[in-house]
């Protein structure tokens, strides 16, 4: 009996990435506004449907260019630089306007390798996007190409868009490509070649479909993607590839369109509790009252009021224990506050932590969706 496949109402939580070819006419550098108004049109009837819609986007070198009236060729960095400084302004400005002709405010995010890779940036870009998305606006987020170096960048918003989503807890992600999925054989290789409908597990045969690591067919391309769908998945995120060049693209996933899914049997929650648990190295513990057991245990966040001790030396975003006051593990999370801070706040109402730092801290010492309880299912 045949899988049944996923739809795009399955899910809460969207990421679409969007490439430079989509976005922008070669070699004409301008952007094809048809086509992005009707995948505007599939945004705005799922954000309608009050789900969270972020959008990768490529486009602000190309864009740069054309603005610039820069000759076709090879880039150095610092030209790629430069004009993804003038770029990334058109790109906002052109998101911006599209989506805000169905009633959604666009929000510019721009991020480098460290912001996704370091955990007190990571918790950074994922709150700020996190607020962007209650007040319902779209983050559009694209790789600062100003500041990214060859060696301190993605080079690819695939896997930036993957890493997107596990930092933001995406239940999917979108690749829009130029080919419909992936192909039991690279279709530009002159062999017959079958779209695979469903991955439920990258293997080697799998991986050996989109080519091998350098190859001209799939340098670029589809190994990307490969790779994008192991970040993904195994945080919990399942992942669609489909073509791009056609109008109502999301639509056309909806109505049951061609396309490659590649599933993950564990959610983005579950993945990043156990993630927290058994993959980081804790670096302090925190030691609280019974109050704040009883609260955790009920599934709320530890405030800085039930933290009657703190050992160890801890940088915001470290693991860390949490025990009761007789030593009892009772779970693990990440912090919000460096060591020195959290000590000085331990004990004290979240009204009181701006007068004791100077400062506006978080209001929960750990967040409810950075803790894992010992010995529940999460774990």
């Amino acid at each position: 009996m045949p899988q049944k496949l996923p739809a795009l109402t399955d899910f809460r939580r969207i990421v679409v990435k969007v490439g430079s070819s989509l976005l922008v006419d070669s070699p004409a550098g301008q952007p094809r506004a048809d086509w992005l108004d009707a995948l505007a049109e599939d945004i705005a009837a799922l954000h309608r449907d009050k789900r969270d819609i972020l959008v990768v986007s490529s486009g602000a070198i190309a864009l740069g260019r054309s603005v610039l009236k820069l000759p076709r060729g090879a880039l150095r960095l610092e030209e790629s630089q430069a004009a993804a400084a003038v770029g990334q302004i058109a790109l906002a400005r052109l998101w911006a306007e599209t989506l805000g002709r169905h009633g959604i405010t666009a929000g510019q995010v721009l991020v480098t390798l460290g912001d996704t890779e370091e955990r007190r940036r990571y918790l950074n870009a994922r709150e700020t996007i996190d607020k962007l998305l209650e007040w319902r606006s779209v983050p559009v987020i694209n790789e600062n190409d100003t500041v990214a170096t060859n060696e301190i960048r993605y080079g690819d918003n695939d896997r930036l868009a993957a890493r997107v989503a596990t930092m933001v807890s995406a239940d999917l992600l979108v690749l829009l490509s130029d080919v419909d999925g992936l192909y039991d054989a690279p279709p530009a290789s002159g062999r017959t070649a079958t779209l695979v409908p469903v991955v439920e597990r990258i293997t080697p045969e799998i991986a050996a479909m989109a080519g091998a690591s350098g190859s001209e067919l799939s340098r670029g391309g589809m190994m990307t993607k490969i790779e994008a769908a192991r970040i993904a998945t195994s945080a919990g995120t399942h992942m669609v590839i489909a073509s791009g060049h056609r109008d109502h693209a999301l639509m056309a996933i909806a109505r049951g369109g061609p396309c490659t899914w590649f599933l993950t049997p564990a959610n983005p929650v579950t993945a990043r509790k156990k993630w927290i648990a058994g993959t980081l190295e804790p670096k302090g513990v925190l030691y609280i009252d019974s109050g704040a057991v009883a609260a955790l245990r009920r599934g709320k966040s530890l405030l800085p009021a039930g933290v009657r001790r703190v050992d160890g030396e801890f940088a915001r975003g470290d693991a860390v224990r949490i025990r009761d006051l007789d030593g009892e593990e009772i779970g693990r999370g990440l912090v919000a506050y460096d060591s020195g801070d959290a000590m000085q706040v331990i004990g004290r109402s979240t009204t009181d932590v701006k007068m004791i730092l100077g400062f506006d801290g978080r209001s929960e010492i750990v967040h409810r969706d950075d803790l894992v309880i010992s010995g529940s299912e999460e774990r």
